[in-house]
């Protein structure tokens, strides 16, 4: 199986900052044009996402929760399928006990990309990670997964000093001039 794993604030939606709100968040263009060509592509989508304002205490898990069942019915009403929502809440420097510790799911650790390929057989080398932070790139390069950087988000701020294979204005371009080559 061949799969794209996306990072959320900065590629999916406009990141303001620990945005968990329904009416905080706000889809980038073009975010349903791309992955409607992925998943008609043959490509599984998972969204990796650090939700480290869980264990800082600026919202909840169940908020969380919530805007992203939210995100997903959007997507459905699109007819785009994310296979499944793989979250990191933990930051060792958190207030919240239960989320307060250094894990091996945070990115740049790669936990969620590599639980999703042993839940779903996913193969590495024909896959891709879309995200706007170098930590998301190196996430991805420890499963042996294509990573794309897209300038939207934070996404600016890495490019001079980026490992990652491609560079992208948005998560449109990275899916037309480089996940669609292969």
């Amino acid at each position: 199986m061949k799969a794209v794993f996306l990072d959320r604030d900065g590629v999916i939606n406009v990141d303001k900052g620990y945005v968990h709100r329904v009416e905080d968040f706000e889809f980038y263009p073009n975010v349903f044009e791309a992955l409607k060509k992925l998943q008609d592509a043959g490509f599984k989508l998972f969204i990796v996402t650090n939700q480290s304002g869980i264990a800082v205490g600026y919202y909840t898990e169940e908020d969380f929760i919530k805007l992203t069942e939210y995100m997903l019915k959007e997507f459905e009403k699109e007819g785009i399928n994310i296979e499944k929502v793989y979250y990191c809440p933990h930051h060792e420097n958190g207030i919240v006990p239960k989320y307060s510790f250094k894990c091996d799911c945070r990115k740049p650790e790669s936990g969620m990309i590599r639980q999703a390929i042993e839940d779903f057989g996913v193969d590495p080398k024909r896959s891709f990670l879309i995200g706007d932070k170098e930590n998301d790139i190196l996430a991805a390069h420890k499963e042996n997964v294509k990573a794309i950087l897209v300038k939207t988000g934070q996404g600016v701020k890495y490019i001079d000093n980026t490992t990652a294979d491609y560079i992208a204005e948005d998560i449109l371009d990275a899916v037309e001039n480089f996940i669609l080559m292969f």
